[in-house]
């Protein structure tokens, strides 16, 4: 048996795949869906070649379909729609169905199921299927709009990240040139052109050397996560030794120290790790205050990583500059009074977010500074039995 209301579906109206075999029973559900409020445009059929048929000929917005026919089952519905691509809802609409089967039948891929002594309450579990299936394309397409945008954020950083690379590479040499002959003239003409002479050839001596840092300093950066930094197991103690036999001269000056403990070894760049660790205890040694310098480098498991944390007795930062400290190029202050590029951090933070962490500073003006980050675990990760010290002395 084959039927329809009409010839096709009108503007608006719910397109419905009803697979039964009993013309009573397709009446009084489509009864109940125009009770329901619904303006229906209904296709029975009730063998699976004719219900093939329909789903590719007029693809339906709904099926229904009844458990128990004469040569197959709801479930093998189920089968056919999957086999010909149809992603619509299926309800079961049947005169007797337990709880076991309607469970599996859910599990198999059914949206609901309806007794047809209950035909009442079809109206809206068709409406909630319908609804579950919009939310579920609307989702899926928020997923795949994301995940192209993803995908486009990491092509145009690849391809800034090229750019930064390839210019400040080629950048080195005509810059090498410039300051080479400013110098040249510094040395050579030094007192024999007028004081203006001399001064100006200074700003340009100053000049070329400044960017010939800046240029460094960004090659360095756009470096951070290309192809060719290995990752290993890396004690960070050891790496710690480095740091502290690196900043002993500072150290020593300052009347400084600086103390570690039981640090973990984790999975990562050794280079690059290192940088970090310098990098940060280096900035606790310039940025100090009156005091002499006291920094403490320790690390905790928290949750699935180690937490980190470098923490000095500073001239600390104002809460308002937490986030632009990690900006590159970014200073707080001017370069009289600290020198330096302002990279240093951002070199930092995209290390540790190119590990699978992150890095964040907590601080108080004039009361220090703490900067925290984290590193996921690894196989590798077992925090060290003994603790080590180190402070440099004279």
């Amino acid at each position: 048996m084959a039927g329809a209301d009409h010839a096709g579906p009108l503007p608006g109206e719910l397109r419905v795949l009803h697979v039964e075999d009993n013309e009573l029973d397709a009446e009084l559900v489509a009864q109940a869906l125009r009770k329901g409020g619904f303006s229906v445009s209904v296709n029975v059929v009730q063998t699976e070649a004719a219900f093939e048929n329909q789903v590719r000929s007029c693809p339906p917005d709904i099926v229904l379909a009844d458990f128990n026919l004469p040569q197959w089952t709801g479930i093998e519905v189920l089968d056919v729609m999957k086999r010909e691509g149809v992603d619509v809802p299926l309800i079961l609409v049947s005169g007797a169905l337990g709880d076991v089967t309607a469970v599996e039948c859910i599990k198999r891929g059914a949206t609901d199921y309806v007794l047809k002594d209950g035909l009442a309450r079809l109206p809206e579990a068709v409406r909630r299927a319908l609804q579950q299936k919009d939310e579920l394309r609307l989702r899926q397409q928020a997923e795949k709009d994301l995940a192209r945008k993803v995908e486009e954020l990491a092509r145009s950083n690849a391809d800034l990240e090229q750019f930064a690379y390839v210019a400040s590479h080629d950048l080195q040499e005509p810059l090498r040139m410039v300051a080479s002959y400013t110098q040249l003239l510094a040395d050579r003409y030094r007192g024999k052109l007028d004081a203006n002479a001399d001064k100006f050839i200074g700003y340009a001596v100053e000049g070329a050397t400044r960017m010939q840092a800046l240029i460094h300093d960004l090659l360095a950066y756009s470096r951070v996560g290309r192809p060719g930094m290995a990752s290993e197991a890396v004690d960070c103690n050891a790496l710690m030794d480095e740091v502290a036999r690196s900043l002993a001269p500072a150290l020593q000056e300052s009347g400084g120290a600086i103390t570690y403990a039981g640090l973990p070894t984790v999975w990562g760049s050794r280079i690059q790790l290192l940088q970090v660790l310098q990098n940060l205890a280096g900035n606790a040694l310039k940025f100090r205050g009156l005091e002499p310098p006291r920094i403490a480098v320790r690390a905790e498991p928290s949750g699935d990583e180690w937490l980190f944390s470098v923490a000095d007795n500073g001239i600390g930062i104002a809460p308002e500059h937490f986030e632009s400290v990690f900006v590159v190029f970014q200073r707080l202050h001017v370069r009289t009074e600290y020198p330096g590029n302002g990279i240093g951090l951002s070199i930092c933070k995209k290390i540790v977010e190119r590990s699978g962490g992150r890095l964040w500073v907590e601080s108080q003006l004039g009361q220090g500074s703490t900067f925290k980050f984290t590193l996921p675990f690894s196989t590798a990760s077992q925090p060290e039995v003994k603790l080590a010290h180190a402070q440099a002395a004279g």
